[in-house]
């Protein structure tokens, strides 16, 4: 389960996500990524860039203005032998992405 706050990319940072990228297409709004949180900081993925292991992403903290981050991929991946990744930047807050599927199966089942 992700965050519910949503943010529209505004044109500029548009343009310099996708001169930054090598993505064809570059979203025009994003969610937060991140688990639910109670802070109100939040990140969405726009791209990949071509330094390996880093990605474009939206930060906003609340209705501020939102930036372009290049963050490095977080490195925690889930302890099974072929356990996936975490689709996250390292460092972030809260739970990784593949401790959240893990939660919702064992839910649903």
């Amino acid at each position: 389960m992700r965050c519910g706050n949503w943010r529209r990319l505004p044109l500029e940072l548009a343009r310099e996500a996708r001169e930054r990228s090598s993505a064809p297409y570059i979203d025009g709004a994003v969610q937060c990524q991140l688990a639910p949180h109670e802070n109100d900081e939040h990140y969405g993925f726009l791209a990949d860039l071509s330094a390996y292991g880093t990605a474009l992403w939206l930060h906003w903290t609340g209705s501020t203005k939102a930036t372009l981050a290049a963050l490095s991929d977080c490195p925690v991946s889930a302890p099974a032998p072929d356990g996936d990744g975490c689709c996250l930047f390292g460092g972030h807050g809260g739970r990784h992405t593949w401790e959240s599927e893990q939660k919702e199966t064992s839910s649903a089942g």
